[in-house]
């Protein structure tokens, strides 16, 4: 701030290279208001200037801003390397698939102009499309690379482990080491430990650690720690991941006991130590969030201690801490769709609602039965929202689209992304409609995808 009134005494509030340097401050320091507001005052823009608040949107988080900004650019300057690198990775966060392959085809229309930027905005648009659900489009860009290096190895086996392909990360890994000859990084691990921890494979994940640490002699950051032990107390080594967490040599963060805390809870481990590592979340937390009280919450109801259950919501109450709703986005014909758990503001809320009503008569009749086994604090009264959760309601809304356009009578395929979890209900549900509906559902929830087919999951039901 002390530099910024310097530079306005100084008379240079008008030069641009001075401004683009402010904005790009400012974003580096999570300044966005800041940011914007030197740009929008700025008299004379470059192209770069146009970049620096792009890239700024972006790593900010703000991606439909950022898109924004691009339409806005178009107007005055033609996109460069720099542009469409940004470009690409505002569709990554957004999900925005229909918009990167665009982005991906302008590229490849100019080829001839981003010619410097090469191995960036392939490792751009690798990352874009396994995040957006299309990994097969991923491997594609990868494989058509001229030259590749670490980086660009790194985000093609994210991808995989991000859609719990444990035995391709292990292959790419094998050859990205011993036929290419690339040192492999802690990325390159934090991928591989991902891998392991989604697939529920403690053997590699243990194995791949230690190669780690002893051949390649990197040092364990907070996040390789964090995989290792997320993946031993899900596969019921609670006292080893406990073990782990006391020793290491850093201090947990609330990412480590909250999955300490889960893996309790879906377990059903002790009280008492379930109320140890909620009040170690806590402490660890900058900030309350909803996520260790509503298991907190879970924890009393499943041992009927109703009055600590009330204490908890009070607590909740007082502190305005409220449980983040679930909300499920799927695009279709580049338009997306947004839907809320129990939602009815959609323009054809009522139409999806009498169609998942017959779909889930359906899928009764082949033998699906509601699990409201995750739903012990819930009354009679609310357990029928429960099937209304966000994705069925993304599915149904889908699949309504696909018969209308007589698209489904070849398996057609369904992208969507959620913001929490997936429920176990809710993935017996999809995976019963992958079956039965002809169709294949790529779902993105908050920590992994989730590949449906014929009936089964990717994950093999372990997430």
């Amino acid at each position: 701030m002390q530099v910024h009134a310097h530079v306005l005494k100084s008379g240079f509030s008008s030069d641009v290279y001075v401004n683009n340097s402010l904005i790009h401050f400012y974003s580096s320091c999570g300044c966005s208001e800041s940011a914007r507001k030197v740009f929008d005052k700025m008299s004379e823009r470059s192209l770069v200037s146009w970049n620096v608040i792009i890239e700024a949107m972006v790593q900010m988080g703000e991606f439909e801003e950022a898109l924004g900004m691009y339409q806005e650019m178009k107007l005055f300057f033609d996109p460069d390397d720099y542009t469409m690198q940004s470009l690409i990775d505002a569709c990554s966060g957004l999900g925005a698939l229909s918009m990167g392959m665009w982005a991906h085809a302008f590229v490849l229309r100019n080829r001839d102009t981003f010619t410097k930027s090469e191995t960036l905005l392939a490792k751009s648009l690798i990352e874009m499309y396994w995040k957006c659900g299309f990994l097969e489009m991923a491997v594609q860009v990868f494989q058509g690379i001229s030259a590749h290096d670490v980086n660009s190895w790194n985000s093609i086996i994210l991808g995989f482990a991000a859609h719990g392909d444990a035995e391709s990360v292990f292959g790419y890994f094998n050859c990205m080491v011993n036929q290419e000859g690339i040192k492999p990084n802690s990325i390159t691990f934090l991928g591989i430990m991902s891998a392991c921890n989604h697939r529920g494979l403690v053997d590699e994940g243990r194995r791949y650690f230690d190669l780690m640490v002893n051949c390649y002699k990197i040092e364990p950051a907070l996040e390789h720690y964090g995989c290792l032990i997320d993946l031993l107390a899900s596969q019921g080594k609670i006292d080893e991941a406990l073990d782990i967490a006391s020793n290491m040599p850093m201090k947990p963060d609330a990412v480590i006991w909250r999955s300490l805390l889960n893996a309790c809870c879906k377990q059903s481990i002790g009280l008492d130590l379930r109320q140890e590592l909620a009040k170690q979340t806590m402490a660890a937390e900058e900030k309350s969030s909803s996520g260790v009280y509503v298991l907190l919450s879970k924890t009393y109801a499943s041992a009927n201690r109703w009055n600590e259950v009330g204490i908890v919501r009070k607590l909740m109450t007082e502190m305005s801490i409220q449980k983040e709703p679930g909300c499920t986005s799927v695009e279709i014909d580049g338009v997306a769709h947004e839907f809320f758990a129990g939602d009815s503001t959609h323009p054809q809320s009522k139409e999806i609602h009498l169609f998942l009503n017959e779909v889930e008569e359906r899928l009764k009749y082949h033998g699906y039965v509601p699990d409201l086994s995750q739903a012990h604090s819930v009354d009679e009264g609310k357990k029928d929202s429960l099937r209304l959760h966000s994705e069925k309601l993304a599915i149904a809304f889908a699949i309504m689209e696909l018969k209308s356009k007589s698209t489904v009578k070849s398996k057609a395929i369904i992208r969507f992304f959620k913001n929490l979890g997936v429920c176990r209900d809710c993935h017996n549900f999809t995976k019963l409609v992958s079956e039965h509906f002809n169709v294949e559902i790529v779902m993105r929830d908050r920590l992994r995808f989730h590949h449906f087919k014929d009936g089964s999951c990717s994950c093999k039901d372990v997430w």
